[in-house]
């Protein structure tokens, strides 16, 4: 009997010993871990903290030599669960794709949160007195427990960024200038702008789709709409996600058993290199494959992401040397050089040929080169005073009337594209594109009819300009967009009018063609985040006495106070402002506007607005002491 019982003991010692064990190995692990993504990162290190936490208790368990409680046993088993869940959490954090983090923030919160209960819920009732743990040790645990009650993860304000950031991207057309700007710093922000980085996104993405096995399909088609954005922006060829994702030599295929030195290899086709040479950075590349990637008018070592100083390639003799020694001891050949391509054709001979075929007879043609040309016309500010000096703009201004919507899409966006660029914006200008873009916004594809907007707006910025789209009936089209266009739609539409009423005829045009009704909605729609838009282009109607008496209404007047209570110091000011525009001709208004409790909200304003609110809260003060002499005197 007594032997019976020893052996039991014996028997859970073990048991208890080898949990614990293992519970200690996955706190060293996650203590292993390093640095973690940006994003979630503080939950990530507080986790981690958790877990150490937990080390004085089980060294202690690991050390005791009694017989251990099956509840305690139970204990340590959900504890075992609920850590095996931390480790994979933190693992995700550490090196997950950086896209899905930002993506997933709120699903991510929700499993730091699920983790935490499940700690919480292990530890809870664990008998410490009854197995021996000391006081110390008992007091640490409890205070963590405490603190896992009152987690509450949070998305912290950088994340909260990201996830804008991100969900711009996602919504964004990679060949308008602006949306590509928020392209690159948003892979600025991330670090996914080398071939090395957007490789192991690439991997890290492929293994996320094959455990997900179908499910989430949304956000899976989210997460690689995102990474190809970043690998077009970078200038990578694409391949779909789900294929295999390590480059296999083709040389080696044939010889699997043989492993090649990994500084044989070209970085960016994983093959043996049979001409390596090395660039400004230092780093070598097969030449074939750089010279692609610097024709391809890169001006950054693919591997370091550093910028080329220069771009000359010098042979590495040494490595060069190296490999042929190493085919000649493993008895390995070396597949033949590719035949030597044929004469380079310069960029500028590229797009000259491109402009021609903008008129050509052929509509696969044209629609191919306008294609290009819009690509092209984003890429930088050299690429667009290539198209603009080789008579790049007329055609396209041809190309506005064409009878074929997708070409008139390409071709505003293009001419949008060039028109960035003050000098090649008059060029624009004198091809008197304006008609042709009106008539695009009112009859092209939702696509053509945003892009429209935005080349309206930027053609807008010459004065002469914005008489003409006014004369040409530009302005009922932009209120049209307004009201039924997508997000984007209204956004462009917004900035044009706000360019366009400017200009006092536009204002009445705009008055008379139903601007003020649209633009109150959008103060009201939350979702498209357009508050500021929609007031500033309101401040500059009610300077017309007809766009006043449209606005002031009892109802407009609590929306600016509502707006100057609760808004964010942008919306602050811009409420602050057309608050005051409509108070400077009709002190009832601000009558009005104190009732709905102004007050307190302009003395907040005067003090800790922005600058230009501050000064708006001001005037808005002197309107008051006038106000109040006129009312004491009579």
């Amino acid at each position: 009997m007594e032997e019976e019982k020893e052996l039991s003991k014996c028997n859970n010692c073990r048991i208890v010993r080898d949990v614990v064990e293992e519970l200690i190995g996955i706190v060293e692990a996650a203590k292993s871990m390093g640095e973690f993504r940006g994003t979630q990162k503080k939950e990530s290190q507080m986790l981690q903290r958790r877990l150490r936490q937990c080390l004085p208790l089980l060294e202690e368990l690991r050390d005791l030599d009694a017989q251990i409680p099956e509840d305690c046993i139970s204990c340590l088993h959900r504890l075992k669960r609920a850590f095996v869940l931390a480790k994979k959490l933190l693992k995700t954090c550490h090196a997950g794709s950086k896209i899905y983090l930002v993506l997933e923030t709120d699903a991510m919160l929700s499993r730091f949160n699920s983790v935490y209960d499940k700690l919480n819920h292990a530890m809870d009732g664990f008998p410490y007195k009854e197995i021996g743990i000391s006081e110390e040790v008992k007091e640490q645990v409890e205070l963590m427990c405490m603190q896992l009650k009152r987690a509450k993860p949070r998305m912290d304000n950088q994340d909260m960024e990201l996830t804008s950031d991100m969900m711009t991207v996602l919504l964004a057309d990679t060949d308008r200038i602006s949306e590509c700007e928020a392209i690159k710093r948003l892979a600025n922000k991330l670090s996914l702008n080398t071939l090395e980085e957007l490789r192991v996104e690439t991997i890290v993405i492929r293994k996320l789709v094959k455990e997900r096995r179908g499910q989430n399909a949304e956000g899976t088609e989210k997460i690689i709409n995102l990474l190809d954005k970043f690998k077009r922006f970078a200038g990578i060829e694409q391949a779909n996600v789900l294929d295999d994702p390590a480059p296999c030599n083709r040389t080696l295929q044939k010889c699997a058993s043989i492993t090649i030195p990994f500084e044989f290899l070209c970085p960016i086709t994983l093959e043996m290199m049979r001409d390596p040479v090395i660039v400004a950075t230092g780093q070598t590349y097969e030449r074939a494959s750089i010279q692609q990637w610097l024709d391809s008018d890169h001006q950054t070592c693919p591997k370091t992401g550093l910028h080329l100083t220069h771009t000359a390639l010098a042979p590495n003799v040494a490595l060069h040397n190296l490999i042929l020694q190493w085919c000649e001891t493993n008895n390995y050949q070396l597949p033949k050089k590719d035949p030597p391509p044929p004469p380079k054709i310069t960029r500028a001979d590229k797009v000259i040929t491109l402009i021609q075929n903008l008129s050509s007879s052929q509509l696969q043609i044209q629609r191919k080169a306008v294609t290009k040309i819009r690509m092209i016309s984003r890429e930088s500010p050299e690429s667009r005073v290539l198209i603009a000096d080789n008579g790049g703009i007329p055609p396209l201004v041809q190309l506005l009337s064409y009878p074929d919507s997708k070409i008139q899409e390409h071709a505003v966006t293009a001419l949008l594209n060039l028109s960035i660029d003050d000098k090649i914006k008059k060029q624009v200008s004198k091809e008197n594109p304006i008609p042709a873009i009106i008539e695009i916004l009112q009859n092209g594809t939702i696509g053509a009819k945003e892009n429209s907007a935005a080349a309206l707006f930027s053609l807008s910025m010459i004065d002469e300009n914005k008489t003409l789209i006014g004369a040409s009936n530009g302005i009922p089209p932009l209120i049209n967009l307004l009201t039924e266009g997508t997000i984007r739609g209204k956004k462009d539409a917004a900035t044009a009018l706000f360019n366009l009423t400017l200009s006092h005829p536009n204002k009445v045009r705009a008055i008379e063609g139903g601007a003020i009704k649209p633009l109150l909605k959008m103060l009201e729609n939350e979702r498209l985040d357009m508050v500021d838009e929609a007031l500033s282009v309101l401040l500059l109607l009610a300077a017309h006495p007809d766009g006043r008496k449209e606005l002031g209404q009892l109802s407009f007047i609590e929306t600016l106070v509502r707006f100057m209570r609760q808004g964010t110091p942008k919306n602050k000011e811009c409420a602050s402002a057309v608050l005051l525009k409509l108070c400077l001709n009709n002190s009832n208004l601000l009558l009005a506007a104190l009732q709905y409790g102004v007050y307190e909200h302009v003395v907040d304003i005067s003090q800790n607005g922005t600058k230009r609110g501050q000064k708006k809260a001001a005037a808005i003060f002197q309107l008051m002491n006038k106000g109040d002499r006129f009312l004491s005197r009579t």
